[in-house]
């Protein structure tokens, strides 16, 4: 509501009719603000619309189609996140929420709502993810949810982009595109890709897309996605204050969404840190925990892929049901190593960075940062594969002395996000 009125030549100004608008609006504002602290939902940005508090009311807040609700009781989504409660509008959005929060629904739902139906006009929404394993997934939430309105969902593969060259006429059939960032420079620079029409343009994992290894490749898609109706979505559970600034310059008066506290892991994790004193500690702790009773599925991570290696030939002459999953393992191997370990084949699974990002392992009981993380992003990155979507899940991570100087870090994320950790941690030197 607009507390101030239009006066028209002559009016003059009422002060008890606006002193009753201001405490009018007042009272409506409140019992939204009280929600949004219940659910630690913090906004900042000018004309935030408020949140909705169930699907059902999504559904008569914004005119939701039919079909969008049937699929959403189909599938088994009851209640919204605190993330899908409140970016549902269509805006330009910086949304930082915790891992396992719902953070794919949450743009999901908008993409199709503001679609609507398939049109033959070219790809009018294009989701960028950081790994084609977490695009796979996008794709099939995309998919799941947009069953009945037959939209064209395209994830890029090698296969995809040499289909639309053979014939400029594919390239009107698609309504939805998911791609890794290297894939779809190549195809504009090529001439393959036309996104012209695009309308939504999501990054997931955006403080990944925003980093230098990304940035040059997000230029060359900004730059293509040129329609003046073009709004931009950035997701992630890690948004530092860089990436914040960076991500501004490329939007347009965004909202701002953050759930719970900004670089904070999802309460449902026990996180503990268990000190190694040196490399060599590691195995025997790691041993340790194995003789204690792990109950899988179990994720591991380490630093590098020789280091992934090594522990796996260990953990294998323990006779330990484990695989390996790395950037060097062939596409056809780590689709087979992903869906075994979801089906419960695999119990331990030791990874690389490259699984720390999005990947939903629901199921998944224990982390265990073997390395320790370089960065704080990195950390909640890889325990979040664990605690998701309200389930409790645990995260150990081994430190040797040559971890120290960068312990107060992990420390601090474990304090915001609930966990006891004693008062000597916490006085530790900042690392420079």
């Amino acid at each position: 509501m607009d507390i101030f009125r239009t006066l028209g030549a002559g009016a003059r100004f009422d002060k008890r009719r606006f002193a009753e608008d201001v405490k009018l609006f007042e009272q409506r504002r409140r019992p939204v603000e009280e929600f949004r602290g219940q659910h630690r939902i913090r906004v900042y940005g000018t004309d935030v619309p408020r949140p909705f508090q169930t699907f059902s009311d999504l559904a008569q807040q914004y005119e939701l189609a039919p079909y969008i609700s049937e699929n959403l009781a189909r599938i088994g989504f009851k209640q919204p996140t605190a993330v899908q409660m409140q970016c549902m509008p269509n805006r330009e959005l910086i949304a930082c929420a915790p891992t396992g929060s719902g953070k794919t629904l949450s743009f999901v739902l908008p993409v199709l709502h503001d679609l609507r139906s398939p049109q033959k006009v070219g790809f009018r929404a294009v989701i960028i993810s950081p790994t084609r394993e977490l695009a796979q997934q996008i794709y099939n939430q995309f998919r799941a949810l947009g069953e009945g309105r037959k939209f064209k969902i395209c994830m890029m593969t090698k296969m995809s982009t040499s289909q639309q060259s053979e014939d400029p006429r594919l390239r009107q059939k698609f309504d939805i595109l998911i791609s890794t960032p290297l894939k779809l420079v190549h195809a504009i620079k090529q001439d393959k890709m036309d996104l012209s029409s695009v309308k939504h343009l999501v990054l997931d994992e955006a403080d990944k897309l925003l980093d230098l290894g990304f940035l040059e490749q997000m230029d060359e898609i900004l730059a293509a996605c040129s329609s003046p109706k073009l709004q931009k979505a950035l997701y992630s559970a890690t948004i530092p204050s860089g990436v914040e600034q960076l991500a501004q310059t490329i939007m347009k008066d965004p909202v701002r969404v953050v759930i719970g506290t900004k670089n904070a892991a999802t309460e449902t994790i026990k996180q503990r840190l268990v000190y190694v004193g040196r490399e060599e500690g590691k195995l025997i702790a790691m041993r340790q925990l194995i003789q204690e009773g792990l109950k899988p599925p179990v994720l591991i991570f380490v630093q590098s892929i020789e280091r992934a290696r090594e522990l796996f030939n260990e953990l294998v002459y323990d006779g330990i049901n484990v695989d390996v999953i790395h950037s060097e393992r062939t596409r056809a191997q780590r689709d087979n190593i992903v869906n075994n370990f979801r089906a419960g084949k695999i119990w331990v699974l030791i990874s690389t960075e490259l699984m720390a990002r999005g990947i939903d392992f629901k199921g998944v009981n224990l982390v265990i940062n073997y390395d320790f993380p370089q960065t704080v992003q990195s950390y909640i990155h890889r325990i979040g594969r664990t605690g998701r979507a309200g389930r409790s899940g645990e995260a150990v991570t081994f430190f040797t002395n040559d971890d120290a100087d960068f312990l107060r870090n992990i420390v601090n994320v474990m304090k915001e996000s609930g966990c006891d950790v004693p008062e000597w941690m916490l006085s530790l030197k900042k690392a420079r």
